[in-house]
């Protein structure tokens, strides 16, 4: 069984997917251990409290100190019993000490075609707003394994998601999470609570199913 941690900061719309396919038997020998936000205010840990899952805020306000918070933060992780941490909209930087002690047993979702439209300053709108701008024609979502850098961890799953015409930054952004994010997620925490995703210099190699 596959202890995961779900950390995120906003209305945890990856999270709900997260639930959902275990309780839909897509996501299996998986049980989300705890849930985790930085915003005490976050609809996220309504959510899993609805679905009884544990939830934690680890928050700023009650922890200024920086070095203080990423050891509260690494605690709650390990107190969950941790085997994989799932990053579903969680805007805190991750401390390096969890990167050290969870190295390729940390995943993101991000809403594009990694390395496009990624790294500092790409997060939530930001990210399509960008690719509007730029008139691209296809965008989408990866998931990824977190390392010290942003966006820049080995690449598990990508899917492409059109751009259409009329498309504001908001409507390409529940475009992208409906027909990619919320699949991909799922998709991702299932191949590796089956052992079949592994890093091999840098890059990942999915196993086929036996």
């Amino acid at each position: 069984m596959l202890n995961i941690v779900v950390m995120v900061s906003g209305g945890g719309t990856n999270l709900q997917a997260i639930i959902d396919a275990i309780d839909a038997g897509v996501i299996t020998d998986t049980r989300i251990a705890a849930v985790i936000s930085n915003n005490e205010d976050a609809y996220a840990l309504e959510r899993a409290k609805k679905a009884g899952i544990p939830a934690v805020c680890v928050s700023r306000k009650e922890i200024p100190d920086r070095a203080a918070y990423n050891q509260a933060l690494l605690a709650a992780v390990e107190d969950a019993g941790a085997d994989l941490i799932v990053l579903a909209g969680f805007l805190v930087v991750i401390p390096t000490e969890m990167i050290q002690k969870y190295r390729n047993r940390i995943i993101n979702i991000h809403p594009s075609l990694i390395p496009s439209f990624c790294g500092t300053g790409f997060y939530g709108l930001k990210v399509h707003e960008g690719a509007l701008a730029r008139g691209v024609k296809l965008t989408g979502a990866t998931v990824h394994f977190v390392d010290e850098g942003t966006d820049t961890g080995p690449i598990i799953l990508q899917k492409a998601v059109a751009v259409e015409d009329g498309d504001t930054p908001e409507i390409l952004q529940r475009r992208v999470m409906e027909e990619a994010e919320w699949k991909l997620l799922p998709q991702a925490i299932d191949l590796i609570a089956h052992h079949r995703v592994s890093v091999v210099d840098g890059r990942t190699i999915i196993r086929e199913a036996e």
